[in-house]
């Protein structure tokens, strides 16, 4: 059967995310009319008229269909035909969770033991064939993705040990974040930080450098104590910071191609009840208490509504032994603070039926907007006319009254509290850059943020909300855009977006252009500037020649490239585990 694979967050195991089958289109024939079986006699002139008549009006039906302006719909449905057309039953189209990059591969393999993942990993590489390590396939820019072929940890996922006296767990790299700590808060612990979702896997979001928030607190890797790589030259390696800790730093942030991992040792803390207060806060204030921000709270993150000088501030701490819970009575129900948004969804609704604006919903297939959450409600108000200016600027206005409307506090275990609803499909461009320290900040992130903001306001960008941004501190790590060998150094983080609200794909190919508008001119007015370089989950190749050379040159001043691709040569020789995105960024492995 030809099996299609979405990578999806919500969904588990053994890629039961979302398999469908397409089946082959097929064509039904038109009804046949049955006519009277005595007719009315004509003569063969009047036989001859209505032929002609016929004939004609099914010429002109043809050549409207196929040249007049306003047939390029039934086009496209003919294009879709084709596209979905039966393909070889062993081949695997995977996609990753947004649906922005996606391959087709025969070879798809998922061990269920560390023993098959060793076996696995000798034959391809006797074989030369690649097999690149692919974990959630939640990274927008598909780093995990290979047509010629991929391997998957979600069948080795067992939590094997718990060290409870050093706060240590040791588990295999399939595993998802969520169902490791689930699996180990009966011992009364927890990971230090968390990514805004919980779907990763343990050996995808190490290899990445995904991060949480908090100025005090490191990027997820460096919560890594030793790792166990199955390499293809060397057979399965231990490291760690004291059995060969110059690999080891520079293998926790691998991005896949130095070893498949296989088992990880992490730095857990005790399980802790946070209290989460958000509220609305503006740059002006910001500025002001922006250190005190940073120093006294254990967790913060800033939202940013373009268009608006509304800054969502979202601050994280242990409940308090002595004060305890705050006492806070909302001004505002949920439904109350929705109420604006759906209001906004509503009015405009019939007007961008009635044909103004193209590709949207029927009446018929139109949800109960009162079932549907923030985020939903958003998407559904971008996809109305996800380009024009105007409308994202009153969605991202709408926004922001519902931010008002959710001021407030809410209490829950830090494994609970430390997300973030995303939304839907989208493009992300996420950059980290130094921030000075916790005792004396540069204030460069404000600066990059109020950069950022004139720019998308002087392009004319339709920049939907939020930019987020959020802190660490530095990694050990050396390929980590936040590696730093000062212990105080602190880095921000932060993340413009684009929705795809919508699955038409015309729709999304002009989202994508815009897209891509929007962050090249983020890249050149302020990448340099601020010394941000782009999340390695996030980062783009480019398809222009001079630009991927300016790339690779900034990356060389960045990262030691040179030892890594010493390192890729040793471990990987004949390149299994890489993949076209790896071998763009990293060129220069036969030159070695």
């Amino acid at each position: 059967m030809f099996r299609f694979i979405t990578l999806n967050r919500t969904l588990r195991h053994q890629y039961n995310h979302r398999k469908t089958l397409i089946p082959a289109v097929q064509l039904k024939p038109t009804p046949t009319r049955t006519f009277c079986t005595s007719p009315p006699t004509a003569t063969d002139s009047e036989v001859r008229k209505y032929l002609g008549y016929t004939a004609l009006f099914i010429f002109c039906g043809a050549a409207t269909y196929y040249s007049f302006p306003f047939s390029e719909n039934a086009k496209h449905k003919k294009a879709q035909i084709f596209r979905y057309a039966p393909l070889p039953e062993d081949l695997h189209t995977v996609s990753n969770w947004s649906g922005t990059h996606e391959v087709q591969t025969r070879n798809f393999h998922q061990p269920e033991t560390i023993n098959e993942l060793e076996e696995l990993v000798k034959v391809s590489n006797e074989k030369k064939e690649r097999i690149r390590p692919v974990g959630s396939g939640l990274s927008p820019n598909g780093i995990g993705l290979s047509r010629l072929g991929m391997v998957n940890l979600a069948l080795v996922d067992k939590v094997l040990e718990v060290d409870k006296e050093k706060k240590r767990v040791r588990v295999q790299a399939g595993i998802r974040v969520q169902e490791l700590v689930d699996g180990i808060k009966e011992h009364g612990l927890t990971l230090q930080n968390f990514a805004s979702i919980r779907e990763q896997q343990i050996g995808g979001i190490v290899q990445v450098g995904a991060h949480g928030t908090g100025a005090r607190l490191p990027p997820i890797d460096e919560q890594v104590i030793s790792m166990k790589l199955v390499t293809p030259a060397k057979g399965t390696i231990e490291i760690s910071k004291d059995k060969d800790p110059e690999l080891f730093y520079l293998a926790r942030c691998g991005l896949g191609g130095l070893g498949v991992v296989a088992e990880v040792t992490l730095q857990c803390v005790e399980r802790q009840q946070l209290v989460e207060h958000t509220y609305i806060s503006n740059m002006k204030d910001i500025r002001k208490n922006h250190k005190k921000l940073l120093s006294d709270n254990k967790h913060v993150k800033y939202l940013y509504i373009p268009y608006t000088d509304a800054v969502v501030v979202v601050t994280c701490n242990p409940v308090s032994k002595w004060r305890g819970v705050p006492k806070f009575t909302p001004k505002y129900t949920e439904d109350e603070a929705l109420q604006h948004v759906r209001d906004l969804y509503q009015e405009p609704l019939n007007k961008y039926r009635g044909g103004e604006i193209t590709s949207k919903s029927s009446e018929d297939d139109s949800p109960d907007i009162n079932e549907l959450s923030f985020t939903e409600l958003r998407d559904k108000l971008l996809a109305l006319d996800p380009l024009n200016k105007d409308h994202v600027i009153k969605v991202n206005q709408a926004e922001a009254e519902f931010w008002r409307k959710s001021e407030g506090y809410r209490v829950g275990w830090s494994d609970e509290i430390l997300g973030f609803d995303c939304g839907g499909q989208q493009w992300v461009s996420e950059t980290c850059f130094p921030a000075g320290t916790l005792a004396n900040p540069s204030m460069q992130d404000l600066d990059y943020i109020e950069d950022l903001k004139q720019l998308i306001e002087k392009e004319d960008i339709p920049a939907p909300a939020p930019i987020e941004q959020r802190w660490t501190a530095r990694s050990q790590s050396s390929m980590s855009v936040a590696s730093s060998s000062k212990e105080d150094d602190i880095f921000s983080w932060v993340g413009i977006i684009m929705y795809l609200p919508t699955m038409d794909a015309r729709q999304r190919k002009e989202i994508t252009e815009e897209f891509f508008h929007y962050r090249h001119l983020t890249q050149a007015e302020l990448w340099d500037k601020y010394s941000a370089y782009e999340h390695w989950a996030k980062i783009e190749v480019p398809k222009d020649k001079e630009e991927l050379e300016a790339l690779l040159e900034r990356l060389k001043k960045r990262f030691p490239v040179d030892a890594y691709n010493k390192a890729r040569k040793e471990l990987d020789p004949n390149k299994i585990l890489s993949n076209n995105k790896l071998e763009k960024l990293f060129p220069s492995l036969d030159a070695i």
